[in-house]
């Protein structure tokens, strides 16, 4: 199957207390380029999303946004730090005996100090916490998979249609070059009996004419390297897999065989349709952008 690079994937786990929330989007980048945004405490897991992903995805320009929340009411406890509290009741004792001042100070003094009380989150399990976590991963990624998927049949339809009409072009160049080298001949050969009028024509020399101008403006060769490369890219599209870079390359040769067609010709007819030749695959390579 053909996957498109633009993709949309979301998934929301609660479990245990805890919510991941996980999205994902793309468009179109010539290799994997993955940016996240996630609280701090989850950056340790950022290789490991990296790895994950690779799974589901091989270009494209993605950014994931990873949202947590816990919920229990186990996630944070009360300090109590008594060293930092009986340093400050020292010093206070040193002040009042100092300056002669009344040690008035009571515990909800004492207590108001910094750091005397500190709120302390609590440990959390890190295995645990990368399970939920892949869970939210993986459901994002096989919605953002299958968001892909069903653009890139989309691409695909799209592609054969212009491919399609590729090849009614082509065979119609092919049908029309010969009449062309029959119509010069025959133009030849009655300019030169104007010019010669009662002389007899030299059949050789005239030969040899037409033959020079067919060479010139011969296209065989480019025909059938495009239609190879019609060919191509329509079994490419119906393997699937990820050939975004492959038919690209592709359509460069397209395009290259169709200018040398557009360059020999003196045809009207032939150059209009080496024109349109030209003009499909452009779409097609712009259509080839979006493809994995």
């Amino acid at each position: 199957m053909i996957k498109s690079m633009t993709g949309f994937g979301r998934c929301e786990i609660m479990e245990n207390n805890r919510k991941f929330t996980v999205e994902m989007k793309s468009v179109n980048h010539r290799y994997l380029d993955v940016n996240m945004k996630m609280p701090k405490k989850l950056n340790f897991f950022e290789a490991a999303i990296r790895n994950e992903l690779k799974n589901y995805m091989q270009r494209g320009k993605v950014d994931v946004f990873v949202t947590y929340e816990d919920f229990s009411d186990s996630n944070v406890s009360v300090k109590y730090n008594r060293d930092t509290a009986e340093t400050y009741l020292q010093y206070l004792k040193q002040m009042a005996s100092e300056f002669d001042l009344e040690n008035d100070v009571r515990v909800s003094t004492l207590a108001r100090f910094p750091e005397v009380f500190s709120m302390e989150e609590q440990t959390v399990d890190g295995d645990e916490l990368w399970r939920q976590l892949q869970h939210a991963l993986r459901g994002a990624a096989e919605e953002f998979v299958e968001a892909r998927i069903r653009e890139g049949e989309n691409l695909r339809e799209d592609l054969i249609r212009k491919l399609d009409q590729m090849l009614l072009e082509v065979d119609f160049i092919a049908e029309r070059s010969p009449v062309i080298i029959a119509d010069y001949k025959q133009k030849l050969r009655e300019k030169v009996k104007e010019l010669l009028e009662d002389t007899k024509i030299d059949e050789s020399r005239l030969l040899m004419e037409v033959t020079i101008y067919a060479d010139k403006v011969c296209v065989d060769e480019e025909l059938v390297r495009l239609k190879s490369h019609i060919e191509a890219t329509r079994a490419a599209l119906t393997e699937g897999g990820s050939v975004g870079r492959k038919l690209d390359f592709i359509a460069q040769e397209m395009n290259r065989e169709a200018n040398t067609i557009l360059s020999k010709t003196t045809d009207l007819e032939i150059s209009d349709r080496a024109i349109n030749l030209k003009t499909e695959i452009e779409k097609i390579r712009e259509q080839i952008q979006n493809i994995e």
